[in-house]
C-alpha cells in the first residue's frame, strides 16, 4: 500500500480513536452526575438499566479503541493491510468499509462459517 493510502487510513483511525476517547469521557462525567438516590423505585431501576446499558456500550467502545490503537500500529510496523491469516493483501473497499480489520474477506467468511457451525 502506498503511503498516500496509509496517511488515509491514519487519519481516519486518528479520528476515530478521537471521538472514541471523548465519548469515554463524556460517560465517566455522566456516571458521576448520576449518583442520584430516586425516591420511586421504578425510577431508581429505571436509571440503573441506562447506567447498565450505556456501560455495556462503553464496554464494547472500550475494546474498539484497542482495535483502533492497534490497528495504527499496524500501521508504523508496516503489517496493516495483510491479512493475518493467509498473509494476502486486504483489499482497499474493505478496509474502508472496517479500517481496524485484521482478515481479508475471504479468511473473515470463513471464519464466521466455522463460528456458525459450531454455534458460537
Amino acid at each position: 500500500m502506498n503511503e498516500e493510502k496509509l496517511n488515509h487510513f491514519r487519519e481516519v483511525l486518528n479520528q476515530r480513536l478521537k471521538a472514541l476517547l471523548e465519548e469515554a469521557g463524556k460517560t465517566v462525567e455522566d456516571l458521576n452526575e448520576a449518583k442520584v438516590r430516586f425516591p420511586d423505585p421504578t425510577d431508581g431501576a429505571s436509571a440503573e438499566f441506562e447506567r447498565d446499558f450505556l456501560l455495556k456500550i462503553r464496554g464494547r467502545e472500550r475494546k474498539l479503541i484497542k482495535k483502533v490503537q492497534e490497528a495504527l500500529a499496524r500501521i508504523e510496523d508496516g503489517s496493516y493491510g495483510i491479512c493475518e491469516d493467509c498473509g494476502a493483501r486486504i483489499s482497499e473497499k474493505r478496509l474502508e468499509a472496517r479500517p481496524v480489520t485484521t482478515l481479508c474477506i475471504k479468511c473473515k467468511t470463513k471464519q464466521e462459517e466455522e463460528e456458525k457451525r459450531l454455534g458460537k
